[in-house]
């Protein structure tokens, strides 16, 4: 068994910001990561200084690069598949069998969408059907653009895109669950709700072109938001017990600290701003914290 002061079980934009503010504080760390983050399919990321408009793998292979510069800093390309409390902290074990062992653990692995079984949305998701218009809104700005959303989040998807064009469909896949107020409002904006289902995506290398419906229709779009549901990328935080949102997030308080001590988890995981520059701020967050409760384990008396 090889030992740690952290592991970070996630090696992407917020398990290697928490690395390298454990690396510049000189912790022995290992970085667990299995290579799938959820932005893998995203040509080009934006609303991040320095790095505006690249891909999310040149970001990576960068903030990789940078982080692992730093000796006491290892990355293993693996799985961690479970995670259980020791005497002085914890033990994880990987898909190969192998077993480590550090003092705190940092959360990181992010979460996995869940995609509606329709044919072409899976292939456009994160390329012209998004999530967030803060990352991807302004490269389709004043464009027709599509809604995929039902009830609530459905109206506030179409109040917070009206915002980049006007020429919007909201389609809620079935009979709408809106209530009468708020399709009034959505109906004097001159947002068109169309019920019918969808039943096929046509596109082009992921870029929307028609949207089927299934009782015939085609609409002509060149982009869609949706707000899927979604699951943890790893159940390691479930196996420690650690508590969860409403919406499925890791809780976390301003500290990136779980319910379970000795245990931080930081991005995607853990908030529902789906942006590198909140991962990074999180995982750095995490990292700082992680060590501080280190150094007050060994300097602060009593707390050995």
């Amino acid at each position: 068994m090889k030992e740690f002061d952290v592991i970070i079980i996630g090696g992407s934009s917020a398990g290697l910001s928490a690395g390298m503010a454990l690396g510049r504080a000189m912790r022995k760390v290992l970085i667990i990561d299995s290579g799938m983050p959820c932005n893998r399919q995203t040509p080009h990321s934006h609303n991040f200084f320095t790095r505006d408009g690249q891909t999310p793998h040149e970001i990576l292979t960068i903030a990789r690069e940078q982080t692992l510069k730093y000796p006491t800093i290892t990355l293993l390309h693996s799985e961690a598949t479970q995670c259980t409390p020791i005497t002085k902290g914890f033990e994880v074990s990987t898909i190969s069998s192998e077993t480590f062992s550090a003092k705190k653990i940092i959360l990181a692995a992010g979460i996995k969408d869940q995609m509606p079984d329709i044919p072409g949305f899976a292939e456009c998701w994160g390329i012209s059907i998004i999530h967030c218009p803060y990352c991807h809104g302004y490269e389709y700005g004043y464009q027709p653009t599509g809604i995929f959303a039902n009830g609530e989040m459905a109206f506030e998807l179409a109040k917070l895109i009206s915002n980049w064009t006007k020429d919007l469909i909201l389609f809620t896949n079935g009979k709408s669950t809106l209530t009468e107020g708020q399709q009034s409002i959505i109906s004097h904006n001159n947002i068109q709700i169309i019920e019918g289902e969808i039943a096929a995506f046509d596109h082009h290398d992921g870029q929307i072109t028609t949207i089927h419906l299934q009782n015939g229709s085609e609409i002509k779009l060149k982009a869609l938001y949706a707000r899927l549901p979604f699951v943890q990328h790893s159940d390691i935080a479930l196996q420690l017990g650690c508590s969860f949102t409403d919406q499925g997030h890791i809780q976390v308080d301003a500290q990136q600290k779980t319910t379970v001590p000795g245990v931080y988890a930081a991005g995607d995981s853990a908030s529902g701003i789906r942006a590198i520059a909140n991962a990074v701020n999180s995982g750095t967050m995490a990292g700082v914290m992680a060590n501080l409760e280190l150094i007050n384990e060994v300097f602060l008396p009593g707390k050995e």
